[in-house]
């Protein structure tokens, strides 16, 4: 479905991303780890149309689209969740909701407001409050589902356990896990490398910008250099 080949990404004279390859298959939960600094949000960013790659090319679905806009990836079937969630503040759940389905004009969308609602109970109980005044847990929620709501074929979440409670991620991964059964591909970038592995079909290590290491998320799992650097073990 998505295949990275020799990407590299600058900013300005610092090299952040060095000649990485790696491929997603369609149905796949697919795990990018590593530490602070090693590339994996500028790679999901190149993925969205928000860098530019300096060499390289990212072909989804058959089509590459390392110079399309934005907007344009997203229409073709890809959304991300970005670090930190980033809801619209000064608008209601409700709207950003809307948010997400700003490029659809099809009849769908009523019922794929009522998925996001039977997913993620908690926002159809906070359609009109502001979505700043949600907790971290609920910001997410609400982050991926307005992702959601431009019904993408491949999603793209970036860190999304950061700063919530225990009880929030455990959640978070189990409804990845379920948009994974229900059809949507995803791409997943995590620091908590042993829940991000653990739901993994497989698995990309990252360092200073480049693919080190890779294979299933059980193979990762059970690699002695990666409980090493990530898994404390």
């Amino acid at each position: 479905m998505l295949k990275i080949e020799n990407l590299s990404v600058h900013y300005g004279m610092i090299q952040a991303v060095k000649d990485v390859s790696f491929e997603v298959k369609e149905g796949e939960i697919v795990s990018l780890i590593g530490a602070n600094g090693a590339g994996k949000t500028t790679i999901l960013r190149t993925i969205s149309g928000l860098n530019h790659p300096s060499k390289g090319t990212i072909t989804f679905e058959g089509t590459q689209i390392q110079k399309k806009a934005p907007r344009k990836i997203v229409a073709q079937g890809i959304s991300q969740v970005p670090e930190g969630r980033h809801v619209f503040s000064g608008l209601t759940v409700l709207e950003n909701l809307e948010m997400g389905a700003y490029l659809r004009k099809d009849s769908e969308m009523q019922k794929d407001y009522e998925h996001i609602y039977e997913k993620f109970p908690i926002l159809k109980e906070r359609l009109n409050q502001d979505a700043s005044t949600l907790s971290g847990g609920e910001q997410q929620m609400l982050a991926m589902g307005r992702a959601l709501m431009s019904k993408p074929r491949l999603l793209l979440l970036d860190e999304p356990s950061m700063g919530l409670a225990p009880i929030f991620i455990q959640e978070i991964f189990n409804i990845i896990q379920e948009i994974q059964k229900q059809g949507t591909t995803v791409l997943l970038i995590e620091q908590n490398a042993k829940m991000a592995l653990s739901i993994a079909d497989r698995g990309y290590v990252l360092e200073t910008g480049k693919v080190v290491l890779s294979g299933t998320g059980q193979e990762l799992l059970e690699s002695e250099e990666v409980k090493k650097a990530y898994l404390g073990g």
